[in-house]
C-alpha cells in the first residue's frame, strides 16, 4: 500500500489510510490563498491533526510503499499507537 508523508515546517505526519493526498493538497492551497486558515486531516494512529496554514508554511508531500496495517482505518474515534497503546 502507499503511505503518504506530509511535512509542515518542522513537523512530519503520515496520513491515515484512505486520506486523499490530492484533496488535502487542494485544501492547503485554498487556505494559503485565503490568507491562512486551519486545515484538518487524520494521521496514522487515527489521530486528528489541525494545522494553521499561512503563506510562509513550508509543505512537502511524499509517497512510499509500505505493508498494510489493519489498525489504520482513518477513524479518529479509535486511536492507536503511542500513549493510546498504554490503556
Amino acid at each position: 500500500m502507499a503511505r503518504t508523508r506530509i511535512a509542515l515546517n518542522e513537523s512530519e505526519f503520515f496520513l491515515a489510510q484512505g486520506q486523499d493526498a490530492v484533496e488535502l493538497r487542494g485544501r492547503i492551497e485554498e487556505a494559503m490563498q485565503r490568507g491562512g486558515g486551519f486545515v484538518e486531516f487524520t494521521v496514522v494512529g487515527n489521530r486528528s491533526v489541525s494545522v494553521l496554514i499561512t503563506s510562509v508554511t513550508h509543505v512537502v508531500i511524499s509517497v512510499e510503499t509500505v505493508d498494510f496495517d489493519a489498525r489504520d482505518t482513518g477513524d479518529s474515534a479509535v486511536p492507536y499507537g503511542g500513549e493510546y497503546d498504554l490503556l
